[in-house]
């Protein structure tokens, strides 16, 4: 009979390999089954060697620098619950984004990141990962709302598609629903206590109550630092894709591009998909929205999967390494916090 001890050892020094190589070989799968990505690499190589070196690496610094205010954000929420250091918190989420890449929504992060905390705190984090999450889409359906309207009154000064025009009753009407949702979304974000509180009251829910406890508990400081971390990260995403249309040459006007990425980036938040297997929409997103402004087909299609590969197939492949020496049951080595009081070295 096989004991609870050996169960426990298998999964602590064999498990992490195990996932290591399945997510490996699902990210190798994805990304050679992307039928543009031939060509995208071509002309990537192409803008390399034509001088396009410089704007390249400050695209992949920036994702340095994208995925490390994850990592700030992440460590903020988890203030009131557990002390983690800057580096364990970046490692976990990039262990997160390994798991994201192959399920729906990106719903895998949660399980990612939790394996690096201590087995009792697994819970209650995953609900404090949702509210990280929560506020980057806040601010991606605050951005593409506000993109929406610029494009809505033309003050973008640019020429969409006849079907734009036709159908400008109906856009209007997008733009007050989600003009409309967003308002509701920010107020439910800055009183996530309240909805916790109602929660709570229904049937059925009394075992969720210690996950939802250090919810209720979370300062609106803290709501409101990480929703400023958010604001941060969209804007480096919105640098990073800028760039990389520049560098192939699709578009040079910055204020333009800014807002119909903004746009961009909001359709991809509420169509749901495999982070994976999303790209062949981003491509065709991109080709709408940009060849408004571009008949450089190539370059729109390039942009979108250099931006996919380096934000997105990079981060999980670094983050599928860190898996390998992960330990499952990660026991407390440190005295627990008391859920809702923040640690006296983090105030």
């Amino acid at each position: 009979m096989i004991s609870t001890k050996n169960i426990k050892i298998f999964l602590n020094y064999w498990l992490g390999p195990i996932i290591f190589l399945w997510l490996t070989w699902a990210i190798y799968n994805q990304v050679i089954s992307q039928p543009d990505l031939p060509q995208a690499w071509i002309n990537i190589k192409a803008s390399l060697n034509a001088g396009g070196q410089i704007r390249i690496i400050a695209v992949i610094l920036l994702m340095i620098v994208n995925w490390g205010i994850e990592a700030v954000k992440w460590r903020e929420l988890l203030r009131p619950l557990h002390h983690l250091s800057l580096w364990r918190a970046l490692k976990a989420t990039l262990a997160g984004v390994a798991f994201a890449v192959n399920t729906p929504n990106r719903i895998g992060e949660y399980g990612g990141r939790v394996l690096y905390l201590p087995d009792n705190k697994r819970l209650q984090a995953v609900s404090l990962t949702l509210i990280g999450s929560f506020s980057q889409l806040l601010v991606t359906m605050m951005a593409g709302t506000a993109g929406l309207w610029l494009l809505y009154f033309g003050a973008l000064e640019i020429h969409p598609p006849a079907y734009w025009s036709s159908n400008a009753l109906w856009i209007r009407v997008l733009c007050l629903v989600l003009s409309t949702t967003t308002i509701l979304l920010l107020l439910v974000y800055l009183r996530i206590s309240w909805l916790v509180r109602l929660f709570e009251r229904l049937p059925g829910v009394d075992k969720w109550g210690k996950a939802l406890l250090v919810i209720d508990h979370l300062p609106v400081r803290i709501l409101l630092r990480v929703l400023g971390w958010s604001m941060i990260r969209y804007t480096v995403f919105v640098i990073q894709y800028i760039l990389l249309l520049q560098s192939f040459e699709v578009t040079s006007l910055i204020w333009v591009s800014s807002w119909m990425i903004s746009v961009q980036f909001l359709m991809l938040a509420v169509i749901p998909t495999i982070a994976l297997a999303e790209l062949g929409l981003r491509g065709q997103l991109a080709l709408e929205l940009f060849g408004w402004i571009s008949t450089n087909t190539l370059g729109i299609v390039t942009a979108s999967i250099a931006l996919w590969l380096i934000n997105l197939v990079t981060p999980a492949l670094i983050g599928s390494l860190l898996i390998i020496r992960i330990k499952i049951f990660n026991p407390m080595n440190k005295k627990d916090t008391p859920v809702g009081e923040i640690p006296k070295n983090e105030i």
